[in-house]
């Protein structure tokens, strides 16, 4: 937290107020809603739009929204939607052609997507966009249409109150209270029937905004009180990742017999890499209507857990559930801080909470690790 005079203190009044401005300002504001028995993030247009008084539960293949018994804005943990849906998107198109006669006219489609407002992005999500920004941003190729979307986004992130039955984002030194990457930061407190929000300020143009809001001085129990409820989220993490040196433990145990008893489970779905907030895996598909006069060519998400995405000449590279899970696993967790010097992995649980038959990523680790420790690697 920062010191008392870069604290304010704003009310649910001062929330919609937010929305307000951030809608005259012309962003397209996102937010967490209720949507087909979850929480997501969509557009929304006033604080009647949040998933007010509901939480989730979440345990290994099992999400479930329950009701609290207060009026939280924030008071759940992550739903199957990350940020990424909106900074690389499932599916975009990248040019079209069409033929008039004997000329064939290529054309690149305009990429400006509206200026976005995000309102409740985790740490873990906080970090996860910046893993992001190194991998379309950081290097010598840049992806021009993640930078459009990347510009100019307002993130109003929210430190956690509830830590979920699958987050392990404390262990992986990625939350529960976010550090960086924010214009505003609210902390929800709600206690004894009076509901108001601590506020940090993160950029100058987070700061305008808040000038703009009804608040006032947030006093020092207040800040005490969201103290307190980030250490308690800490404390309460359904999952931790193992504390030893996981990419080496990885890198040396691939040939370890737990590879063959996940792929025992593993459906190859996919599903853990469609909700993770940090993969980026694509292909490209090609399309020509039947008179031959327009194509286009189209990005969608992939996965490594697809047979087709290692296709070469010849086959599949990874041909077995093993071989892929394997390939998904130590490259989140391994040979990803090879490539951009961080884990790819957040701890935000998704991949865990939404895996059909409850594949828990911390818990392979761990099998690994004491597989080691007991000399079974066999």
């Amino acid at each position: 937290m920062n010191t008392t005079s870069d604290l304010a203190l704003i009310t649910p009044d001062g929330v919609r107020r937010l929305i307000e401005v951030l809608t005259a300002r012309g962003y397209r504001v996102i937010g967490p809603t209720v949507r087909n028995g979850a929480i997501g993030y969509d557009a929304i247009d006033g604080i009647d739009d949040f998933p007010v008084g509901w939480t989730d539960e979440q345990d290994g293949g099992y999400y479930r929204l329950r009701r609290r018994d207060d009026a939280a804005f924030f008071g759940y943990a992550v739903g199957p939607h990350s940020w990424k849906r909106y900074l690389h998107p499932p599916q975009l198109r990248l040019w079209r052609a069409e033929r008039s006669g004997d000329d064939m006219r290529i054309i690149d489609e305009d990429d400006e997507p509206p200026r976005d407002a995000f309102i409740g992005v985790r740490a873990c999500e906080l970090n996860a966009i910046a893993i992001q920004d190194k991998v379309f941003l950081g290097g010598p190729y840049v992806d021009p249409h993640y930078r459009s979307r990347r510009e100019g986004i307002f993130v109003v992130a929210v430190n956690c109150a509830v830590a979920g039955g699958t987050c392990f984002c404390a262990s992986m030194g990625t939350g529960p209270r976010v550090g960086s990457g924010f214009d505003l930061a609210l902390t929800e407190i709600v206690h004894d029937g009076a509901h108001r929000f601590l506020v940090e300020c993160g950029t100058d143009v987070g700061a305008q905004v808040l000038t703009e809001l009804p608040h006032r001085p947030a006093p020092p129990s207040d800040i005490e009180a969201a103290r307190a409820i980030i250490e308690r989220t800490a404390q309460s993490m359904g999952r931790e990742m193992p504390a030893t040196d996981v990419p080496a433990l990885l890198r040396r145990n691939l040939e370890h017999s737990r590879w063959d008893n996940v792929a025992e489970r593993c459906l190859t779905c996919g599903n853990c890499t469609m909700v993770c907030p940090t993969c980026f895996c694509t292909s490209v598909e090609d399309e020509t209507d039947l008179s031959g006069a327009t194509a286009a060519r189209t990005r969608r998400w992939d996965s490594c857990f697809t047979m087709d995405f290692s296709y070469i000449h010849g086959g599949s590279v990874r041909s077995s559930t093993r071989a892929r899970y394997r390939q998904w696993m130590t490259h989140k967790l391994s040979t990803w801080v090879d490539q951009f010097g961080t884990s790819g992995c957040v701890g935000c649980g998704r991949c865990i909470s939404w895996c059909p038959v409850g594949i828990d990523i911390t818990e392979e680790v761990r099998a690994i690790h004491e597989g080691e420790c007991d000399g079974d690697d066999s």
